[in-house]
């Protein structure tokens, strides 16, 4: 498929798209935000797009990871820390029982993921985060399985060293 009949393709869906935003943003600015994120994200991966293929789903696709992955993304950002002498954590969604517990054993955790090594620690905490694993090793220059074996021992690592937390 042409560079031209692709772009043809997506701006014809785009009426399409913006109505599947509207419906998982609820906001007209959000839904413009997400529908640009999924066109740059379609030209970015053109190229794994298969012709003949449902191409109105596959933009789907994309649009709803990205929502997922923004959502994951902006739900993290809203726990803060209190900074006074107890130290809860705040997290504007639903209140928990284990808001205390979490906030004593928080500090150890943190300290043990900042102990990893570098190699391991900023794929973890990308990963955490919400990143995908391809966006990890773009951001990195290193291969998806790296990215991958790099995650998994550092989660390995973590339970041996926070066995306590179990």
């Amino acid at each position: 498929m042409s560079t031209l009949e692709f772009n043809q393709l997506l701006s014809v869906n785009a009426p399409f798209l913006k109505s599947f935003a509207l419906r998982f943003t609820k906001s007209v600015e959000d839904a413009e935000d997400l529908l640009q994120d999924t066109t740059l994200k379609a030209l970015r991966y053109k190229d794994h797009f298969e012709a003949g293929t449902n191409f109105r789903g596959w933009l789907y696709t994309i649009m709803k990871n990205i929502f997922i992955n923004n959502y994951k993304r902006n739900k993290l950002r809203k726990t803060m820390l209190d900074s006074s002498e107890n130290q809860y954590y705040l997290n504007y969604g639903k209140k928990s029982e284990n808001t205390i517990a979490g906030s004593i054993n928080e500090k150890e955790i943190r300290k043990t993921i900042e102990e990893l090594p570098g190699d391991f620690r900023i794929p973890f905490t990308m990963f955490v985060d919400g990143y995908h694993y391809d966006e990890i090793a773009e951001h990195m220059n290193i291969p998806i399985g790296t990215v991958k074996s790099r995650i998994f021992n550092a989660r390995k690592k973590l339970m041996s060293e926070l066995s306590d937390f179990r």
